[in-house]
């Protein structure tokens, strides 16, 4: 790709931008949110024109610009980082959607089951085609989409934060496939914030910033810390900013909680000018618990309790009122409404005193204000803020998402993986935020995948295996080991 040029209304997303890929090669595309990457390879894969700029692939130049077939033609494919699945169909329909198999006028189920059936095994995953991927976890229908692009036998393969919601297992299935195609000779373009995770695969790396192309490195003459300082145009000086806290008096307590089948007797405590993390494997039941507190799924049993009060929960508004906020895991489905401006989703869940005068008429300068403030506060980049929330880059909609709790006068706030599949700059931008509200004696709790994370910041971290808390730990003797020895507890009872 040479000189690439890419505008939208009040953005210029690429700036003559320049990218290579060889074959059988890894190569890392890195760069804060908002860097240009997935746009760049939405140029690639024939999702968006570029305005400017050529590309050729095989040493043929694409005449006229790529549309998305002309781009499966030309062997790329791309798995992108929010999931494109059709819920209401099976797996084997999702692996060809688009590009049915038939025989005569009717559909070829069989062979297309048995091509299905032979891609995800691919990926070691036991999964029968006939699935209805809507029944599927995440980390399932995201190993979906791959096993889709596997079969479309691109030569080039992007793939944009494909771990994001995988087990240690399964990215580990991933990282020996993604070898296994270097190795026959395919060319890999690899998207992602987890840079911890570049050192099993990757050969070289293209680093973006601003929309525009930064530098090219081999990874293994470079250090995390120089790719780091590349991305953001600075050296981060400390990626887990933990500060002390004042411990309050009690001001959350949850008892004897129980929701479906993967909530079971939990309790625990939280106090003012805390930051506790939840930790546990995919799956435990984390954010099955962050939903029944927050009243989002319902609860059979148990109590909870803000600030001495008993609190009955039942919907999201309850627990709103009663002084509880919740950032979701999933941002586009449960945080943000995509179709609405910044300024819509941050003044959202404060439409009451705070807003609305006389009337019931919403208070303009009030909602400006606000939104100021919080885009001012959180670093949210956006040429305005009437700008559609669903064209923000990754960590800018993570921000607004964040954002628009943080004006409710809340006593305790939740956080759902709240950095998952943004960059370290944006990363160590929430972690300040937290940092921010514990100082100022809120109670906060976060769950999170990531170790390092919840080691770097959390002053308790508590376990979750099979929907139970197993253990608590102080920050003091909290290590990996430790953590992954009650995140295995049921298990290893069970087996």
């Amino acid at each position: 790709m040479k000189n690439i040029d890419k505008s939208f209304p009040g953005v210029k997303a690429l700036d003559d931008v320049s990218f290579q890929l060889k074959a059988g090669e890894v190569m890392a595309l890195l760069g804060e949110n908002g860097a240009g990457k997935s746009t760049l390879m939405k140029i690639l894969s024939g999702i968006y024109t570029a305005d400017n700029g050529e590309i050729s692939i095989g040493g043929r130049k694409t005449a006229g610009g790529l549309t998305p077939q002309k781009a499966r033609e030309a062997g790329v494919v791309m798995i992108h980082q929010e999931l494109n699945m059709c819920a209401q169909l099976t797996v084997a329909e999702n692996i060809f959607l688009g590009r049915e198999l038939t025989i005569g006028p009717f559909l070829a189920d069989r062979e297309m089951r048995r091509r299905a059936a032979r891609a995800l095994d691919r990926l070691s995953l036991d999964l029968d085609p006939d699935t209805i991927v809507g029944d599927l976890p995440v980390s399932k229908q995201q190993m979906v989409e791959i096993a889709k692009a596997l079969d479309q036998g691109g030569r080039i393969l992007i793939m944009d934060e494909p771990t994001s919601a995988l087990t240690a297992r399964e990215i580990e299935d991933l990282f020996g496939i993604i070898r296994g195609l270097r190795d026959e000779g395919h060319g890999l373009i690899y998207i992602s914030h987890r840079l911890e995770e570049l050192r099993h695969i990757v050969d070289r790396v293209t680093i973006m910033r601003d929309g525009r192309f930064i530098t090219r490195l081999d990874f293994a003459e470079t250090t995390l810390d120089q790719i780091i300082a590349h991305m953001v145009g600075r050296e981060i000086k400390e990626q887990f900013p933990r500060v002390p806290g004042r411990q309050g008096k009690k001001v959350f307590e949850v008892r004897n909680l129980n929701a479906g089948r993967m909530v079971r007797d939990v309790s625990f405590e939280l106090f003012e000018g805390e930051l506790v993390g939840l930790a546990g494997l995919m799956g435990a039941g984390r954010t099955e618990i962050t939903r029944a507190i927050f009243g989002a799924d319902p609860k059979d049993s148990g109590e909870v309790f803000i600030d001495g009060k008993a609190a009955e929960i039942k919907r999201p508004t309850d627990a709103i009122r009663a002084g509880l906020a919740l950032v979701p895991e999933d941002r586009k489905k449960d945080g943000l409404c995509t179709g609405l401006s910044i300024r819509e989703n941050i003044a959202l869940p404060n439409l009451d005193h705070r807003l609305v005068g006389p009337g019931g008429w919403v208070v303009a300068a009030h909602e400006a204000d606000l939104v100021a403030a919080t885009m001012t506060d959180l670093n949210i980049r956006a040429s305005s803020p009437e700008m559609s929330a669903g064209n923000l880059s990754g960590g800018n909609q993570q921000k607004v998402v964040v954002g628009k709790w943080m004006a409710l006068p809340s006593l305790v706030v939740i956080f759902d993986e709240p950095t998952r599949g943004i960059d370290v700059a944006a990363k160590v931008e929430i972690y300040n935020l937290m940092n921010k509200l514990k100082q100022s004696g809120i109670g906060i709790m976060f769950v999170s995948s990531e170790m390092p994370e919840l080691l770097g910041l959390a002053d308790r971290i508590l376990v979750v295996c099979d929907g139970r808390i197993t253990g608590e730990l102080s920050a003091a003797e909290a290590s990996q080991q430790k953590i992954m020895e009650l995140a295995v507890k049921f298990e290893s009872k069970a087996a």
